[in-house]
């Protein structure tokens, strides 16, 4: 039977001798292809997949006037559910308290209150259940020194500020500059501040300027933890000069975790009406109308997590407390004030503004300031804050100006023009 099978057969059995080593020699060449594939091929490749990973399925997409694509995703379907800690996590879907002592702005204010939007409100609304996300697209990774670094601000990012002893020459090595007002000394529960608005000019696309507050824990080392939130210009993040809201974390000096908005696993969002990273609209004009933002953040002493809070109505969600060691359990140091990138093209100063752009002791619809600044202690209350301490590394590049009064309780003017005659 075995003799018969083959006469009968012969082709069929050559075939199947004959065409193994085919495959084989087809299999090896493709893979030989792809080790050979060039590197812009491979990092395209890369890019696809994080963009795959990162640009969530929406229910229901809204276009910004400014060119932004508005995903609204279903809460349960957002980037922080992709950190393997958070597979079971059952969404707090409200702060079990709120800070007691919240300053009360209508009373205090003589002014009609501005209200800020973000563009993408004009376009539309995202529905009960989802959270709006600006959808990153493939140029936004490509400006990135890498894919794996997208999203994340540079190791050398690291507030450089333990302010009494800081050297400003070493400071200036990392090429951030910053005009703060800060507490440190006690244990911080959170803390709250109301902001204006601007759009700084930026000189160089790696350059950018913010204003925001800082929550801090551990040292300045390798260390430490931060929790970060407010306004920015960052043409490299972003690929414009727009105002925008943003967060960032870290748990260890901007190494390897953390990053900004949503754009890793890590914060939490339960607003479906704010979109991190989306543009502020309108901006304070010179000697015109001025537009501030408050921000609140502080920690859940019952759960652990920290919230954030904008204006008086919007908690927008919460980092949660696993992702942070001293965080975990309170803040050492709070900063509030502005920081640029001095990237010192043609080996000058840069002209990147801070704030408005304009020098503090220029004042009211003029310089930039935050007002209103205040700590959340342990026992849950807001409090005006204790021995507050200034610090900038070059005075006459950017500044920054203490105050008090009854409306403002604690508050500052900070910024600058960066380059100018005395800031060569």
């Amino acid at each position: 039977m075995a003799v018969a099978y083959v006469s009968r057969s012969p082709k069929k059995v050559l075939h199947k001798v004959v065409l193994l080593p085919i495959f084989i020699f087809l299999g090896l060449s493709s893979l030989s292809c792809a080790a050979r594939q060039p590197p812009a091929s491979r990092q395209k490749l890369q890019v696809l997949k994080h963009l795959k990973r990162l640009n969530k399925t929406p229910v229901k997409s809204i276009q910004s006037p400014d060119g932004d694509m508005i995903d609204c995703v279903h809460i349960s379907h957002q980037p922080a559910f992709d950190h393997p800690f958070l597979k079971d996590h059952k969404i707090q879907m409200r702060p079990n308290y709120h800070p007691e002592g919240l300053y009360d702005e209508n009373r205090v204010s003589n002014e009609r209150e501005n209200t800020i939007k973000q563009l993408w409100h004009v376009s539309g609304t995202c529905p009960e259940d989802t959270i709006p996300i600006r959808r990153t697209k493939e140029d936004d990774v490509l400006r990135a020194s890498s894919v794996k670094r997208y999203g994340k601000k540079k190791h050398t990012s690291v507030t450089p500020i333990t302010p009494n002893s800081a050297d400003p020459d070493v400071d200036n090595e990392s090429g951030h500059q910053h005009a703060i007002a800060y507490v440190e000394g006690d244990k911080y529960y959170g803390a709250k501040a109301t902001m204006n608005v601007w759009e700084p000019k930026i000189q160089q696309p790696n350059e950018f300027s913010l204003s925001q507050i800082w929550i801090l824990g551990g040292s300045f080392g390798e260390d430490l933890n931060s929790i970060e939130a407010g306004w920015q210009v960052s043409p490299d993040l972003y690929g414009d000069n727009n105002t925008r809201l943003f967060t960032y974390w870290t748990s260890d000096a901007y190494q390897a975790t953390g990053c900004y908005n949503l754009l890793c696993s890590g914060f939490i969002q339960i607003n479906n009406n704010i979109a991190m990273g989306a543009s502020i609209s309108p901006v304070s004009a010179f000697r015109n109308s001025q537009y501030d933002i408050s921000i609140l953040i502080w920690k859940d002493q019952k759960e652990g997590n920290w919230w954030m809070q904008l204006g008086n109505g919007y908690v927008l969600g919460y980092w949660p407390s696993f992702l942070f060691s001293y965080l975990a359990d309170s803040a050492s140091m709070i900063e509030w004030g502005g920081e640029v990138v001095n990237s010192e093209p043609d080996g000058q100063h840069t002209s990147t503004q801070m704030g408005s752009g304009r020098f503090p002791e220029e004042g009211f619809g003029k310089a930039s300031y935050f007002r209103n600044i205040q700590v959340v202690d342990k026992e849950n209350q807001l409090r005006s804050p204790k021995d507050i301490g200034t610090f900038t590394e070059q005075a006459n590049c950017y500044d920054v100006q203490t105050g008090s009064n009854s409306d403002w309780g604690h508050y500052f003017y900070y910024g600058g023009p960066g380059r100018n005659p005395n800031c060569p």
